[in-house]
């Protein structure tokens, strides 16, 4: 058999635990929308997906049609997918005839949507997204009459699944006064709406920040990303979490683990450099690691003579420069070292960890930044059932 340099497990266990916590905080009667953009936030949309299914998770939010395409091919008993960013003109044709909801923020989309449901005989399922204060995508207020008068004359060819927003950084308490104005425009334009007299099924509004840090604005669903796969949207916000509780334990279990192995190992003497360049001048008699992984692999240059791994239970620091596909780790102090010895790059060895938010602390990644960045081609295997 011929293996990959490193891969990405994913532990089940610790997913079903998230997955409590998720349904704590949603509370009773409010559905949960499962984001699994950006490949499930690099954890692998057909490895993630099917096992939230196995979960009890049924409804599932992607950015774009392919994502959505990726889902439905891994996914049994038609569940909710709705696709909350881009979608063309002919895809929506495709996630019409598929039960695809998807989001519209403007006239142009709308209207195609109105336009290829008459085409096809099937009602469209659409989300109408309003625009807040976040100046992204959304129906702008001044646009409100076009909108209303769309829905007064084509009604009839859609299913207005929602109405939504999204909120401009509810992670951070630098953005409260701006969030809590997005509240109050949200609750402006469903007035409006109702008083439009405007048939929609659900309100929602909260992405797992917001869920955490303003209750009222979890609404009919909240829509969960980072927080599913075991990680907080900010520190800020695990904080907001154990205000108040007795216990001042995190909750969340990482899902996932990032692991490789040793390549190679040799010595260098004082005086010499290691790697590309002049990065890194070793100040006394060393060992060194090679480990097959690089910079085309999702860990990032600015970690060099920064970063961090685990061998033998030992942490230990990656000097030098991130290769493209190699980088070299000081063993000096860790005995015993073989080539083939397990390298653990994010995830747990003996009591030792590494969590995917320490890399923050030696580059500017943030957490999503380096989990989307993972490369597809790195094989996610799935550890556990979940059950037991």
């Amino acid at each position: 058999m011929i293996y990959p340099t490193s891969f990405l497990e994913i532990d089940a266990g610790a997913l079903r635990e998230n997955l409590k916590f998720l349904k704590r905080i949603a509370g009773k009667n409010r559905d949960i929308l499962h984001v699994v953009k950006g490949n499930a936030y690099g954890h692998g949309i057909e490895q993630f997906v099917p096992l939230l299914q196995r979960l009890g998770a049924n409804s599932f939010g992607v950015f774009d049609a392919y994502e959505a395409y990726r889902v439905k091919q891994v996914v049994h008993n038609q569940p909710r997918i709705i696709i909350m960013g881009m979608i063309d003109a002919h895809e929506i044709e495709w996630a019409i005839i598929h039960n695809i909801e998807f989001y519209v923020f403007d006239v142009y989309r709308l209207s195609k949507a109105i336009d290829l449901s008459k085409t096809i005989g099937k009602k469209a399922k659409v989300h109408i997204e309003v625009e807040t204060g976040m100046n992204r995508t959304g129906f702008e207020w001044k646009d409100r009459q076009q909108l209303i008068k769309l829905l007064e004359n084509d009604g009839q060819f859609l299913e207005v699944k929602g109405v939504c927003t999204h909120f401009a950084g509810a992670e951070s308490i630098a953005n409260y006064l701006r969030v809590k104005n997005q509240y109050k425009m949200f609750n402006k334009w469903t007035g409006f709406l109702d008083d439009a007299k405007v048939d929609y099924e659900q309100i929602h509004t909260a992405c797992s920040a917001a869920a955490i840090r303003y209750p009222k604005t979890k609404m009919d669903m909240i829509r969960t990303g980072i927080l599913q796969y075991g990680f907080w949207p900010s520190e800020e916000t695990l904080i907001e979490y154990l205000k108040n509780k007795t216990r001042q334990r995190d909750p969340l279990r990482r899902v996932i683990s990032w692991k490789s192995t040793v390549m190679s190992i040799k010595t260098v003497s004082k005086g010499d450099y290691v790697g590309y360049g002049t990065s890194y001048l070793a100040s006394f008699d060393m060992v060194v690691a090679t480990v097959p992984i690089g910079y085309a692999h999702g860990f990032a240059r600015s970690l060099s003579n920064q970063g961090r791994v685990l061998i033998r239970g030992e942490r230990t620091m990656v000097i030098g420069t991130v290769n493209m596909n190699m980088m070299v780790v000081d063993i000096t102090n860790i005995k015993n070292v073989e080539p083939g010895d397990e390298v653990v790059i994010i995830g747990h060895q003996k009591d030792q960890s590494i969590t995917v938010s320490s890399f923050s602390d030696f580059s500017s990644q943030l957490n999503y930044e380096l989990l989307t960045r993972l490369p597809r081609e790195i094989p996610r295997v799935v550890n556990g059932n979940g059950y037991s």
